[in-house]
């Protein structure tokens, strides 16, 4: 396993429509899930698209509720309920964070590891790491999702300004 360079805000990759992966269960794509899980635990990541590791193909990886796991062309929809706004950061934009608002639950679907349809539903923080890595495979970076840029900022600064418990 390695570590892969993870792609900066800027670089066109993170910017392109990725490609469906046509066969999860190829061992170059095996050897891919196991680099991008690495370099999301080394990276501190909740989640990790191959698009910031300069693949642009329809994978991601995430910390999930069996450790973590990987969706091979993912198709997402919202569920009925409300949305929510939260805080989000990214691999490829280090040191930001911003409120982004998204659906709080989810219907996913796509290929797990071996190349088997997978589908089910996340709420939560499990469905805005979903959503947010999605955005990667599409090409969206969440400060396009952002509609109030004074709630964005570094993360360390963010952090001195919540209030003391």
């Amino acid at each position: 396993m390695a570590i892969l360079k993870i792609a900066r805000m800027g670089h066109p990759v993170l910017f392109q429509q990725a490609e469906a992966v046509p066969d999860p269960a190829h061992p170059e794509i095996r050897r891919l899930v196991a680099d991008m899980a690495e370099t999301m635990v080394d990276a501190s990541g909740l989640g990790l698209a191959a698009p910031q590791v300069h693949v642009p193909l329809r994978l991601f990886v995430w910390r999930g509720p069996e450790g973590v796991e990987a969706l091979f062309n993912p198709e997402l929809t919202p569920l009925e309920g409300p949305a929510e706004a939260a805080y989000e950061g990214c691999l490829s934009i280090p040191g930001l964070r911003g409120e982004v608002t998204r659906p709080s639950r989810i219907r996913f679907r796509g290929l797990d590891l071996h190349g088997e349809p997978i589908e089910g539903t996340a709420e939560g923080l499990a469905a805005r790491v979903m959503q947010h890595e999605t955005d990667h495979l599409d090409g969206i970076l969440y400060l396009s999702r952002m509609t109030d840029l004074t709630k964005l900022g570094f993360t360390e600064e963010l952090a001195r300004a919540q209030p003391r418990e």
